[in-house]
């Protein structure tokens, strides 16, 4: 049985929306009603390796809109192939999903961005040095795909707009990309802010490369968790991380409800 086959006899229909849950955002999925769970290798997915990434599928309810939860991802510092790292994302897009909103913990490169703000995707830099596009020409979507609107212009105003109506300060900027897990040298994040980058983080871009092949309209938000190294007088620890996102993770839910449910 496929992966899709599998999530047609659990779930039944796909829902229109699907959200992937980064680093310490996992608990958002308890904010889903009517909630069916399953994990990802009984479904057929890679199995996630990380701290704070629980491995789950979740179909629930949030505000009136049915929608599919990622609690969980695989990360390309894990050594995992490329085909691991999207294959949820993927599936998801084949089961009939058809938009994404995608989070990350992300540290901050730009000295204007404190623990605790909320990002808006805008663009990004991708140095993992590794692509979901990478082989032959595929069976579905284009081999050279545009990514001027990787990150849905609409999806982004509407973002914006209900940031507004719900008075949550949004951030917006570009988020880097780095293969980890090691996290940035004091030099790397000065690199990073002279070309432009606001966030960085270790995930979201192969999502985005692979979604942005088949065509399906993606949305982004960075949860500031860290001052990047160089900005911050302490050193960097993943429970950090984790406990900055749970912090402020209210924030980004109550936006993310609003923004899958506001047309």
């Amino acid at each position: 049985m496929s992966v899709v086959e599998r999530l047609r006899a659990r779930f039944g229909e796909a829902p229109r929306s699907a959200v992937v849950l980064g680093s310490g955002l996992s608990f958002l999925r308890e904010t889903a009603e009517d909630r069916q769970a399953e994990g990802y290798g009984a479904l057929g997915l890679p199995k996630t390796a990380v701290a704070g990434h629980a491995g789950e599928l979740v179909v629930g309810t949030l505000g009136t809109e049915r929608v599919a939860l990622l609690a969980g991802r695989i990360h390309t510092y894990e050594g995992r192939p490329m085909n691991e790292v999207v294959a949820a994302v993927r599936a998801l897009a084949a089961w009939g999903v058809q938009r994404f909103v995608l989070t990350n913990a992300a540290g901050s490169a730009n000295p204007d961005f404190i623990p605790g703000d909320i990002m808006l995707v805008d663009d990004h830099l991708n140095f993992q040095g590794r692509s979901p596009l990478v082989g032959p020409p595929p069976e579905q979507g284009a081999f050279f795909p545009d990514m001027s609107n990787a990150y849905d212009v609409e999806l982004r105003g509407r973002a914006v707009e209900h940031a507004m109506g719900l008075g949550i300060p949004l951030r917006r900027g570009v988020y880097a990309a780095m293969l980890g897990p090691a996290y940035e040298t004091p030099a790397e994040i000065r690199m990073l802010r002279r070309l432009g980058a606001d966030a960085v983080g270790m995930s979201t871009v192969p999502e985005v490369l692979a979604l942005a092949r088949l065509g399906t309209p993606v949305v982004a938000f960075s949860l500031i968790s860290n001052l990047g190294a160089g900005l911050s007088p302490t050193p960097l620890h993943h429970a950090e991380v984790q406990d900055a996102a749970k912090a402020a993770g209210g924030k980004l839910g109550a936006l993310i409800t609003e923004l899958i449910n506001g047309d």
